[in-house]
């Protein structure tokens, strides 16, 4: 029998677009154990990508058993959990059942352009910018309940009659840990309600008045506690029962976070399915003048809300994955760097992965994926150089939305995510922007992000000061591109982001 001992680390759930992942961190911030998962993808028409809730659940409980058993350590040696997750992806379930009235519908989905083309209407895509940071846009959770309700037979009945919950995937875990139709607690936390349409970036609170007109009855949606406190307790049986579920952040500000962006002027970029760049703007909003979104950063228990300009951009990562399964130009995801750096570079060839339409700083919902200049000298080493440049020029374009809006632009950069391995795309990346890109030495960011927030609450860390503490560079990379080839190559790639307008 296993000595009970004190509490010597963290873990952290991170609920991704593609897998479910535990990892454990102890007080330096080292990663103790992990354990991952992947979940399907389900794309049942053009434009649609859904998710299997009850499999995310289930990939959620092997992964948490996982984690722990790889570790060696019992329930009493976690301090508490923290979750973060894929943000705007939706689900809405019984709460007397435990069951998902349909797939979730994932951040990607553009099937509900019909629903804000027809919010837009009176008062344009800005329509709610001013209270909710956000423009009317596909991407994000509020107009994708709208559609659960109107077309899941009798799911508006059934929200009326309060039988129904709504969330994003951190609601639907926390729900689910925490006893599910047994007590289950219904919550969120202000960087995921922030991404749904239907949150006052001032107060913190959902604004009736705009569920009303997107349709949404407000018993539907979970409360808005911080990101850092003590929800409840693990009541699921399995090896973490009894451990408290301490913190909350959506991905990309977790990785904000756990990169130790902290002060104003601080930004991050992650590499992953899409890209996810974050500017900390201080306990001030910023609304954008170019394209950007303002969303809660973090929100400390007890303290001011601290907020975020953001560069969102769909298809990064999930391009190379498209090239690997859709095309067969590679057999893995890391062999694109050694076919891009066959080619001297892309040939005339640029890349625009609009499949889901463009966001930051575009919003184009009408555009679709383009490859432009091509001729006979074009190859496969080519179309994957632009492929990664595509990436570069993506964020280069969200920098430069950020640099106007912001009075401090921008002087180096943190990154993260899948794709910071890929050393011609982050030499090529600080070319591009003119400005040192630093990949720190925990790589793990997002997951730490949510760590640190669940640590915080229980007292694991003392304050954000140890949090910087344990920030390091692992690599910079140095802009050395000249000048004037850099600035001939970005506009050959807005040329080519024009040619992707009015498709749809």
């Amino acid at each position: 029998m296993r000595v009970s001992r004190s509490p010597s680390v963290v873990a952290a759930l991170d609920q991704g677009t593609t897998s479910t992942r535990c990892l454990i961190f102890d007080h330096d911030a080292r990663v103790v154990a992990a354990e991952q998962v992947e979940h399907r993808q389900h794309f049942p028409r053009p434009g649609w990508v859904e998710h299997d809730a009850t499999e995310i659940w289930t990939n959620t409980r092997a992964v948490l058993a996982g984690a722990l058993a790889r570790a060696e350590l019992a329930a009493s040696e976690v301090a508490a959990i923290g979750i973060t997750n894929q943000r705007e992806t939706t689900v809405v379930w019984d709460r007397t059942s435990g069951e998902p009235i349909a797939p979730a519908i994932v951040w990607q989905d553009t099937r509900t352009q019909a629903i804000c083309d027809e919010l837009a209407r009176d008062g344009g895509t800005d329509r709610y910018k001013q209270r909710v940071g956000l423009p009317l846009a596909t991407y994000f959770a509020g107009p994708k309940v709208r559609w659960l309700l109107d077309n899941v037979p009798g799911a508006r009945d059934r929200a009326e009659r309060g039988e129904l919950a709504l969330g994003t995937v951190d609601s639907w875990l926390v729900w689910n840990l925490t006893g599910g139709p047994d007590g289950g607690i219904h919550v969120t936390d202000p960087t995921n309600a922030s991404r749904t349409l239907l949150m006052d970036l001032d107060t913190l609170h959902w604004a009736p008045e705009i569920a009303a007109e997107l349709g949404i009855p407000v018993q539907l949606l979970p409360q808005i506690r911080s990101s850092s406190e003590v929800y409840g307790q693990v009541r699921e049986r399995g090896p973490l029962a009894g451990v408290p579920i301490a913190g909350i952040l959506g991905d990309q500000q977790a990785a904000t976070f756990g990169q130790a962006c902290l002060e104003p002027g601080e930004a991050k970029n992650t590499y992953g399915t899409g890209n996810f760049l974050l500017l900390n703007t201080g306990t001030s909003k910023v609304l954008s003048r170019n394209g950007l979104l303002t969303t809660v950063c973090y929100a400390l228990d007890g303290q001011p809300p601290v907020y975020a300009l953001e560069g969102s951009i769909a298809v990064t990562g999930s391009l190379v994955q498209w090239l690997r399964d859709n095309l067969g130009l590679i057999n893995s995801a890391d062999e694109i760097e050694s076919l891009a750096r066959s080619v001297d570079d892309n040939g005339g060839a640029y890349f625009v992965p609009a499949f889901s339409g463009l966001f930051a700083p575009h919003w184009r919902s009408d555009a679709r994926g383009a490859v432009v200049g091509l001729t006979r000298y074009v190859n496969r080493g080519h179309l994957a150089r632009a492929a990664l440049e595509a990436t570069a020029f993506q964020t280069r374009e969200v920098v430069d939305a950020m640099n106007a809006d912001c009075d401090v632009p921008l002087r180096s950069l943190k990154v993260d995510g899948g794709m910071v391995g890929n050393e011609l795309l982050m030499q090529f990346q600080a070319d591009q922007l003119g400005v040192p890109v630093v990949r720190p030495v925990v790589a793990e960011t997002t997951a730490l992000g949510a760590a640190y927030t669940a640590g915080l609450a229980v007292g694991f860390w003392s304050s954000t000061d140890e949090i910087r503490a344990n920030w390091a560079a692992d690599r910079t990379w140095q802009p050395s591109a000249d000048e004037a080839q850099r600035e001939s190559l970005y506009a050959d790639w807005k040329k080519a982001v024009t040619r992707t307008f009015d498709w749809i």
